[in-house]
């Protein structure tokens, strides 16, 4: 009688069948091994959410949700430092267009997509109304520190901030989402727990073993690793499309933050179907507020480091839509509650986003 696999077969290889093909790529086969390198990206992109619920389910809420959120923060970070380190000068405003990708797909996209489903399938939806006030209003301040007031700041011209502002920005990054952290793990763990978690029960289901999350772990790093390295593999390739195509630049951004955010969304997107509002929202908002507000730092660090001038300034256009995005998200989450409806315009804002893109 065969032994069964404490995980999935498929999530077990999906990683070591990527490293192997990541391994193959400085070889120069061609087109239709770029497509399977993208393949395989994805495949450890699910092989990653599944590790990341094993390992989720083991810690509990809101813990699960912060190491995921914390986890892709890590590979997006990387992702940008090493782009820019071998990018140079052009890449000056890689972060902001990635961080504001990020933001505007989990914002519109993934939070408008779980809504929608939530509401399609169960009519109304209910969360806990403190963590996410909390959420928001921690996102707010930073969304405005870091992408915004850069335009109006008169020590510099442009879009940029001196080494002294940037210092003192990223800075009170961290102060706010040290904060934000805190809040959710320690003071106020409960603010983030399920509201009707006693009738639930996925939360009440048995937790993984230590050996299994360990080995979770252990391949969800496995996982996360190698989508860093295939997406930079994939870069030039995607920008080539993306020239080719007549598109704008800043379209690049949005494809990373894409790929960086997919085991993020499928996790949200699957909570919702559940009936696990909450757990979407902590992945998505936690998400939001990991990804702007640790990679605003290490970007600073990086151009402390080389010199490099850092762009983070938005054009009006996206200053529009940012606002209207948050605006948007604090009317939809301020009852506790949750229909289509707001699905329905969160995705709607998504799309006028990416259409402004390509069609400015």
């Amino acid at each position: 009688m065969h032994k069964k696999l404490p995980v999935p077969l498929w999530t077990i290889l999906s990683p070591i069948v990527a490293w192997l093909a990541y391994f193959g790529s400085s070889l120069d086969l061609g087109i239709f091994y770029t497509f399977f390198l993208a393949a395989v990206l994805i495949a450890a992109v699910l092989a990653a959410v599944h590790h990341a619920e094993v390992v989720a389910h083991r810690v509990g809420e809101p813990f699960g949700t912060l190491l995921l959120a914390l986890a892709i923060t890590v590979i997006e970070v990387a992702l940008i430092v090493s782009l820019m380190l071998t990018g140079g000068p052009d890449t000056a405003a890689l972060a902001r267009d990635t961080v504001l990708a990020a933001v505007m797909i989990i914002l519109t996209g993934i939070i408008g997509l779980c809504l929608l489903v939530g509401g399609a399938k169960f009519k109304e939806q209910v969360f806990s109304l403190p963590g996410v006030s909390a959420a928001v209003v921690t996102l707010t301040a930073i969304l405005v520190l870091t992408l915004i007031l850069p335009n109006y700041t008169t020590s510099k011209a442009g879009p940029e901030y001196t080494p002294i502002q940037l210092i003192f920005v990223a800075v009170v990054c961290l102060v706010l989402y040290g904060a934000f952290v805190m809040v959710q793990t320690i003071r106020h763990r409960d603010f983030f727990l399920p509201p009707d978690a006693d009738g639930d029960e996925e939360v009440h289901a048995e937790p993984p073993t230590n050996k299994v999350a360990l080995l979770s772990t252990f391949l969800l790093l496995l996982c996360l690793g190698i989508v860093v390295l295939l997406a930079k593999a994939l870069a030039p390739d995607i920008e080539n499309a993306v020239i080719n195509f007549g598109a704008p630049k800043s379209l690049v951004g949005v494809i990373i933050a894409a790929v960086v955010l997919l085991p993020e969304g499928l996790a949200a997107y699957r909570a919702a179907r559940k009936n696990r509002l909450q757990t979407s929202l902590n992945l998505a908002l936690g998400s939001a507020l990991a990804s702007i507000g640790l990679t605003i730092p290490a970007v600073a660090i990086v151009s402390m480091v080389t010199g490099m001038t850092i762009t983070l300034g938005i054009d009006m256009k996206a200053t529009v839509l940012l606002l209207l995005a948050q605006f948007t998200i604090m009317l939809s989450l301020a009852t506790g509650k949750t229909n289509i409806l707001q699905g329905v315009v969160l995705l709607v804002i998504f799309a006028v986003y990416l259409f402004t893109i390509i069609a400015p």
